[in-house]
Parts: structure tokens; C-alpha cells; sequence
């Protein structure tokens, strides 16, 4: 299997949530590390805005590039037709994503540990999504929160399909009105 498939093996998937899953604490002892001490509430803010941006940003790339724009659309279709297949993207390009689009750019205007501080919010984030989207199609928990995220998601797959973009939240839905109606969300 080509390491840019977008359908994943179990080891690869196993591999994601592993690579992420260590990048957090090596990036936490990272910053850790770099981070002058009279700026560790600077970094923790910057985390913090790291989670948000990303949040808005996993929003954003579903609701506008993978309903949106070809070829990414395509791609996501077969998700929706195969909603238990382990379709995703490869981890050396969202890595690679990661660094070129988010710490590459924040190293030009911010110090080291600002960057690396910003990232890691995103880094979060991210594996925060890629384990909330995969428990909302594989797993069988009883948390309450489990069960909203599966049912937002399972609104999504259904009949809104132009609504419920957000998978780890549904924050950036209410706030940019794409919620289904409420008798449909109970």
C-alpha cells in the first residue's frame, strides 16, 4: 500500500493515532524546554489558540474543500458512501501540512517556543478529531459525549449532509448556522 492512499490499513491507522498520540508530550517537553519561564502563560495562550484555529480550520477544510472542491470532493464522497471504511489522510501529509502550513509560517513572525506553542494547539486538535471521527463510525461507547458526537456526526452522514460539518465539536456549526433543526438533534 503507497503511504499517500487514503484508504488506511489498521496498522496504518494504529500508526496514526500512535505518531500523534507521541507528538503531543515529545512537542510538550519541546516547549517545555525552549520556553523561557516569564513566558509560559504566553505559550499556554498560544496553545489554546492553536486548538481553536484548528478547530475552525477542520470546520472550515470540511464544510468548504471537502463538500466543495474537486478532487478533495470526490474523495470525501466515498467516506460518505463508505462511512465505515478507514478513509482518512495519510499521515505524512498531514504532517507534512501541519509543519509547512502552521509552524513554518508561524516561525517567521514568532519566536521558536511561540511557534512550536501554536502548533502543538494544532497538533492537538488534530488527534483530537482523528480519534473523535474514528470512535464516531468504529467505536461503541456509552459516554454521553461519545453518543452527541456520533449522532452529530450520523446527522451529517443522513439526511443533513449539508449540516453537522463539525466532527470534534459543534461549535463553529451553531456559530456559522449550519445546525439542523432541533427537533432532529435530541
Amino acid at each position: 500500500m503507497s503511504i499517500l492512499n487514503f484508504e488506511h490499513s489498521r496498522r496504518a491507522l494504529i500508526a496514526d493515532f500512535v505518531f500523534y498520540a507521541a507528538s503531543i508530550p515529545a512537542l510538550l517537553l519541546l516547549l517545555w524546554l525552549a520556553c523561557p519561564a516569564t513566558a509560559r502563560l504566553t505559550a499556554l495562550l498560544l496553545l489554546v489558540l492553536g486548538l481553536l484555529a484548528a478547530s475552525a480550520i477542520e470546520y472550515g477544510i470540511h464544510r468548504y474543500i471537502l463538500h466543495g472542491v474537486a478532487p478533495f470532493s470526490d474523495w470525501h464522497k466515498q467516506h460518505h458512501a463508505r462511512p465505515q471504511a478507514r478513509i482518512g489522510t495519510p499521515t505524512v501529509v498531514s504532517a507534512l501540512l501541519i509543519y509547512l502550513l502552521v509552524f513554518c509560517p508561524a516561525l517567521m513572525f514568532l519566536p521558536f517556543f511561540q511557534a512550536l506553542a501554536l502548533t502543538l494547539g494544532g497538533v492537538i486538535a488534530y488527534f483530537v478529531y482523528i480519534v473523535t471521527h474514528h470512535a464516531t463510525h468504529h467505536w461503541h461507547g456509552s459516554s454521553r459525549w461519545l453518543r452527541t458526537r456520533k449522532r452529530w456526526h450520523a446527522l451529517h452522514h443522513g439526511a443533513y449532509s449539508e449540516r453537522c460539518y463539525g466532527v470534534s465539536s459543534a461549535l463553529w456549526d451553531h456559530l456559522l448556522g449550519s445546525v439542523p433543526p432541533a427537533r432532529v438533534r435530541k
